[in-house]
This record gives structure tokens, sequence and C-alpha cells, in this order.
């Protein structure tokens, strides 16, 4: 999916589930605290919305992030491209949706993520279980009292219930997250948006 389609598919995804919801622009843009050209702007299928912008939208409407930037599904081959990927950015991760799986009663979301040296990710607990697979760097993720550290090729399945932190011992980090939680579990408190809350303003693209 080109950044084109990407732009396409998040404002048809916003619009859908804002008309889902019953809310007016000016009621999303009040509970989501953007402006509401803004949101006007980002149903068109224009803007480059930052991680902030989207998380904000993902707790307003009460729905994962995944839900705002998943492309129509398809039951052939899934081919994604990194390049075509949109990138969701905060202090210290960019994070690049790569699927989403809904298997029975449980929810599936794999990201490619990049941990930035210099900086720590901080990360609210909630339902579920992240699963991070180091492919190059070294990181050090999980609980901020006790954090495993990670190198290429391992692995690590934590529950996310409680606080933990990403945040690289070498880096640049790239890794593979993949969150893990229940479908009945409240989507609006999931997803990568509680994953890896921003720390602070996000940068401006």
């Amino acid at each position: 999916m080109s950044q084109e389609q990407a732009g396409r598919a998040l404002g048809a995804n916003l619009r859908a589930l804002r008309q889902r919801a019953k809310l007016s622009l000016s009621e999303l843009a009040r509970r989501s605290d953007i402006a509401k050209g803004t949101l006007s702007q980002l149903e068109s299928g224009n803007g480059n919305p930052t991680i902030g912008t989207v998380f904000s939208l993902s707790n307003a409407l009460g729905v994962p992030v995944s839900s705002l930037l998943a492309e129509p599904d398809d039951s052939g081959a899934v081919l994604v491209r990194s390049a075509n990927l949109e990138v969701l950015r905060s202090n210290a991760v960019d994070l690049r949706m790569l699927r989403r799986m809904d298997i029975t009663d449980t929810v599936l979301e794999i990201y490619d993520q990049r941990v930035r040296p210099g900086q720590v990710q901080h990360s609210d607990g909630h339902p579920g279980r992240e699963h991070v697979t180091v492919t190059s760097g070294l990181l050090r993720v999980g609980p901020p009292d006790s954090p495993y550290e990670l190198g290429p090729g391992d692995y690590v399945c934590f529950p996310a219930s409680e606080p933990h932190i990403y945040e690289t011992v070498e880096g640049p980090v790239t890794s593979v997250l993949m969150l893990e939680y229940p479908a009945d579990a409240g989507l609006g408190s999931h997803g990568a948006s509680h994953a890896v809350h921003p720390e602070g303003p996000p940068p401006r693209p």
C-alpha cells in the first residue's frame, strides 16, 4: 500500500468509524482534541498524521489503532512492502503496522518496530501479552526495574498488564513487535496506542 493509498484507507476508516459511533466532526474534534479542519482533511485522504494524532483518534473512538490504519481485507496472499508502510512516530519508537489478525476471540497485531538510541519508551500496562524479536541492535524491554536484554535473534514474550519500557543498549534497534490481546477486552484501551504510549509531544514530520 502506497502512502497515498494509506492516506485514503485512514480517511475511509476514520469516516466509517466516526459515523458508526454517531459522532459529528465537531464532537470528535472535542473528544480527541484535534482541530475540526484537520479531521476533515484526514477524512478526505489528505494530511500526514503523527502517532499522537492517530492515538488520540483511537482513544476518542474506542478502537485499536489498527482499525484506523487497516486496508481492506483480502482472502488471498498479503504482500506488504516496507517502503509503502505508514510510519507512526513517538519520542523513541517508529512503528509500521504490518498486519492485524482476528483469530476466534484473540486479536494479533504485528508491527515493524524501530527504537531510536538515547530515548526510553514508557508503556502503560494493558491486557494481553507482547512478543518481541530483535533483528538488529541490542534492546532492553520489559518491566522498568527488571527488563530483558535482547540481541539479534532473541525473543521474549511477557504479560503486558504492568508498565514496561523499550530502550536501546546499543542502537538503533530493529525488531518485530506482536501484540496479543482478547478481542472482547475493550478494544479502545489496547493496540499500539497503549503498547507504545507516547511520552510528551510526538515529533512532527
